[in-house]
């Protein structure tokens, strides 16, 4: 490995570390529930998830679950 690239891991692993530096605006994941797979969205603010329960009240156990995995990284709803 070579100079340069020791210090892109350095760099990385200090960047990783202040958070506060990284915000997400948009994603899309898969989600396995205990039932079905399913897509869940993520656009500057805005949740989405293609589960029954998310299309009646705008929150899901699938949105709530990212949420937690990403605390400060995204706007709350």
């Amino acid at each position: 490995m070579d100079y340069g690239m020791i210090g892109k891991i350095e760099k990385a692993k200090i960047y990783a570390e202040e958070r506060d530096r990284i915000r997400f605006d948009s994603f899309e994941v898969a989600f396995q529930g205990n039932n079905n797979s399913h897509v869940v969205g993520y656009d500057h603010g805005t949740w989405n998830c293609d589960c029954d329960f998310f299309a009646s009240r705008a929150v899901c156990s699938h949105t709530m679950a990212i949420e937690r995995l990403l605390p400060d990284m995204v706007e709350r709803s």
